[in-house]
């Protein structure tokens, strides 16, 4: 049973389209740190200076020239270094939202799993419950053709045996709408056949909510998501502080000027070094500095948030899975034995007429719909015990 389900989530896994959208925005993003990392591209000038109009003759001026000239753009140091870490902390967020994509796609694929169990359950329930109802009509009409019983005992059994079928007819569309569920989370077509073993069989439970707290503040990727994405900031924030420093364009030109019948006109070299002002501080640097100094502050209150969502649903949980391991117990042990024996009893006396028809059918639909209670509540345990693996961030079961 555990192989099966086990099977369907590395499927899911693999194949889910969330999960390599996911990769692929991973694999894009690692391509950024050396871009932001490197310098602009220098810049080739190539120009005449000083051209003389009435002629256009390269050696008439002595100002004449044909200029080629070469231009670096370089910021501040620090500024690259700083931009490749942002760059980085990006690819780590990337990195923990794909594994809490993964997390919901587990609990997605369990709870899509436990759910066509519990319908598959509840279909071989209530085939076993048509089964039981046509001997209640077979009884019903060999009594009333031998004039001890009456028509009316023979008209309900009939009527619960129609609504039986129609039972059956809406979880048949239901197992379709499951398998077609599962089937699309593993990226197959919806119509896909698909084997389910029969059977939940109830996982054992132990841990405390201090435990499964523990567990989420080690292991929950949005907590650390919102902590990659504050030290990101923090980055930023140092960043922008350089900011407050200028940047340096360095460029070299060289100027070639044509001989004249009457002199050698030697060729010009220039150099030159140009760095911005940032004369506007106040309205720019300073605010950039402040935004960032804002994020950081609000990633604290994210996280804070966050934490108390996830503790505040692992109470929760931890409270459902409670009540609902007290309940299968006591339906298990307590409610169907009974509800058994009472049907039991009850078709013993029917037929000695004993007991009238009414008393039997309403033993038999009490017992019915207590065995699809049970497989509904363990159902509900199981989906619960998934919840609180995505909550926490790890494969507990």
């Amino acid at each position: 049973f555990k192989s099966v389900l086990n099977n369907f989530i590395a499927i899911a896994l693999e194949n889910n389209p969330g999960v390599l959208e996911l990769q692929n925005r991973i694999k894009a993003a690692q391509e950024v740190p050396s871009q932001v990392s490197s310098l602009a591209d220098p810049i080739l000038q190539i120009g005449l200076m000083n051209m003389p109009v009435d002629t256009f003759e390269f050696n008439q001026e002595p100002v004449t020239q044909k200029t080629i000239s070469v231009s670096q753009a370089f910021p501040f140091p620090g500024k690259l270094e700083l931009r490749s870490e942002i760059a980085e902390k990006d690819i780590m967020a990337s990195e923990l939202d794909l594994e809490e994509v993964k997390l919901s796609l587990v609990k997605g694929v369990k709870k899509a799993f436990y759910e066509l169990c519990f319908i598959l359950a509840a279909i071989d329930i209530t085939k076993e419950n048509k089964k039981l109802l046509e001997t209640f009509v077979s009884i019903a009409e060999t009594k009333y053709s031998v004039g001890k019983g009456i028509q009316q005992d023979v008209l309900k059994a009939q009527v619960e045996l129609t609504k039986i079928l129609d039972q059956l007819i809406v979880l048949e569309k239901f197992a379709g709408i499951e398998k077609a569920r599962l089937n699309t989370l593993m990226n197959y077509l919806p119509q896909k056949p698909l084997t389910i073993p029969h059977g939940i069989t109830k996982t054992d439970f132990s841990f405390s909510v201090e435990q499964l707290q523990a567990l989420a503040d080690s292991n929950r990727p949005i907590l650390s998501k919102i902590n990659v994405l504050r030290d990101k900031y923090e980055t930023a924030k140092k960043l922008a502080e350089k900011d407050y420093y200028p940047n340096f364009n360095v460029g070299f030109k060289y100027g070639q000027r044509q001989d004249s019948r009457l002199a050698d006109r030697p060729d010009f070299v220039s150099a030159y070094v140009g760095i911005n002002i940032p004369l506007w501080f106040e309205t720019k640097q300073s605010k950039k500095v402040s935004e960032a100094g804002y994020k950081v502050e609000m990633t604290k209150e994210t996280f804070n948030k966050e934490k108390n969502q996830i503790y505040f649903n692992l109470n929760a949980f931890i409270e459902k899975e409670a009540q609902s391991s007290k309940t299968i117990q006591l339906i298990q042990q307590g409610i169907l034995p009974q509800a058994r024996q009472s049907l039991e009893s009850a078709l013993a006396g029917y037929s000695v007429d004993k007991v009238d028809f009414l008393t039997l059918l309403s033993n038999q639909v009490t017992l019915f719909q207590w065995e699809v209670k049970y497989h509904r509540e363990l159902t509900e345990y199981e989906k619960t015990l998934a919840e609180i693996e995505s909550v926490v961030g790890k494969r507990l079961f």
